[in-house]
């Protein structure tokens, strides 16, 4: 099924608007060429009416920017108007390629300084937008989304200081934990998946890849995932299994217990393929020993898919482990920053979400259901029909 949906006649809240964050802008322009197509020959008859002022544009984005003086701080500055407007702000807090000066020296940005700049721009707009709306990829502070001890509630403190300077919807993808949303009950939160964009990048990059349960098998690599492998695997008609994680509770390294052993829970898997599914790659060190626990037990191909890579600890590791074939692809999606070096490693498969995030802001912006482009089970089903009848 295609993302794409005519919304002929179909009035949009306001004339649409995107002011994207330095670290957001290659996502950004995408997406705004996607948006520039589905409505190039749309309600064409309707151009010239009020209600429809701004609807066709050459370019959605809006100039926009986060200067620094000397100490390292900021302002946000908006160089056109928003006023009236439908604006979609996006924000990639893991972008860390970017830096300032902070008395001469060189400071790379953090999540924090994107979630800053962030706030900087809403507050650019003085008020004057219609409706203002967060494009946030990966949700900020999201694996701080809970309390077991004294310790502080970051994601769920930014979602309410965000609607508290006027934020009506924040868009985000594969949340940690999407119950998240309750610090925030009364506005509008949405987490999308990637599963759909997961199997179709895998499907191009390994065509004779063979979906049914006698050569595949999903496998969640802790506890945590298991809500995604049950989902794929039951849309893919396969087998599922688990690992999960035994801890040494008596010490804490790096702010965490570390792991003692990935202990495994599902059928034999000499011969098959498996695709391993998780929220996000951070340092790999887990995903990467599961991966070769697989192999271990006599699996053909290891895949991983995972929305947001991070690779904290660099790519040596992933390096080693694909010469000695413990992992045959990684498929992230393109909704963070990724370095240069990843994308031309031979291993590396992008699953692109720029068609599928355009459509939401579409659906959005029409204030319409997202239901119909928002479907990866009939997608997922109509894209593997056509591979077979195309065998």
């Amino acid at each position: 099924m295609s993302e794409i949906f005519s919304y002929e006649n179909v009035l949009p809240l306001a004339p649409l608007k995107i002011a994207a964050l330095e670290g957001c802008l290659e996502l950004a322009r995408g997406v705004d060429r996607y948006l520039v197509n589905f409505r190039e020959s749309s309600n064409q008859e309707l151009q010239g009416t009020p209600n429809f002022h701004g609807y066709h544009e050459d370019s959605y984005i809006i100039r926009s920017s986060c200067p620094r003086f000397g100490t390292g701080e900021a302002k946000g500055i908006l160089y056109d108007s928003v006023r009236g407007a439908d604006l979609f702000i996006m924000a990639d807090v893991l972008n860390h390629s970017l830096s300032y000066t902070v008395c001469g020296h060189k400071n790379y940005m953090s999540p924090d300084d994107h979630y800053q700049d962030l706030k900087r721009v809403i507050s650019a707009t003085n008020g004057k937008a219609h409706r203002i709306n967060v494009i946030m990829p990966f949700l900020y502070e999201s694996r701080q989304h809970k309390r077991s001890q004294r310790e502080s509630l970051d994601c769920a403190f930014a979602l309410q200081e965000l609607v508290d300077m006027g934020v009506t919807n924040i868009i985000t993808f594969d949340a940690h934990d999407p119950r998240v949303c309750n610090a925030v009950p009364l506005y509008g939160f949405d987490s999308f998946n990637p599963p759909y964009q997961f199997i179709k990048g895998l499907l191009k990059a390994e065509p004779d890849l063979k979906i049914d349960k006698e050569h595949l098998m999903v496998i969640s690599p802790d506890e945590g995932a298991m809500e995604r492998a049950v989902y794929f695997a039951g849309v893919l008609g396969v087998d599922m299994g688990m690992f999960y994680k035994r801890r040494d509770y008596s010490t804490i390294v790096g702010g965490k217990n570390p792991i003692v052993a990935h202990e495994f829970l599902g059928d034999d898997l000499a011969g098959k393929d498996v695709i391993v599914i998780d929220d996000m790659i951070s340092s790999g060190e887990s995903m990467l020993d599961v991966a070769r626990q697989i192999k271990d037990r006599g699996a053909r191909r290891v895949f991983v898919c995972a929305t947001f890579g991070l690779f904290t600890d660099g790519l040596d590791k992933f390096d080693e482990y694909y010469e000695r074939g413990y992992i045959s692809h990684v498929v992230t999606t393109n909704l963070n920053y990724r370095s240069p070096e990843l994308l031309a490693k031979p291993y590396y498969v992008e699953a692109n979400m720029t068609k599928f995030l355009a459509a939401i802001i579409d659906c959005i912006n029409h204030d319409v259901s997202t239901e119909h482009v928002n479907d990866p089970t009939e997608r997922i089903h109509s894209l593997l029909e056509r591979i077979e009848q195309a065998y």
